[in-house]
């Protein structure tokens, strides 16, 4: 599908219906930009949308008709001006190779010593057990 530039009339009487209308149309699939115009109420949609869908969806809202469906055309791209060539490096010496410390912050998921001293502790109603396979508790 190729861009499209979609004119509709709409009968908007209310801000709600107009926000409405807004979401309407956003919601749609391949809308680029949106534009209305309060005073004659025309709403202009671009993008590769298919205008009489569209015009479905927005006639639940409030009264709705098409009024003009032009392609739009791509805008042409210039030609970039050529980059000078980078410089080669010098190959006599060797590179260099930079290593950076691993410090506990570099893993921020790893266990840390500093986590076992937490504040939180268990109340002092809750009591630990201790499963072993062979024993069995009935209550």
């Amino acid at each position: 599908m190729t861009a499209k530039k979609a004119v509709l009339q709409l009968s908007v009487h209310d801000e709600k219906i107009r926000k409405k209308a807004f979401v309407t149309v956003s919601r749609s699939q391949g809308v680029t930009s949106i534009t209305m115009d309060d005073k004659t109420g025309k709403m202009t949609v671009v993008g590769e949308v298919d205008t009489p869908v569209l015009v479905m969806k927005l006639r639940k809202l409030c009264n709705a008709e098409i009024v003009s469906v032009e392609v739009v055309k791509p805008p042409e791209k210039k030609p970039e001006p050529a980059k000078p060539a980078p410089a080669k490096p010098d190959t006599t010496k060797p590179a260099e190779i930079v290593a950076f410390p691993v410090t506990h912050m570099n893993y921020p998921y790893q266990y840390h010593s500093s986590y076992a001293n937490s504040h939180y502790q268990p109340y002092g109603n809750s009591r630990v057990v201790v499963e072993e396979p062979n024993t069995c508790v009935l209550m």
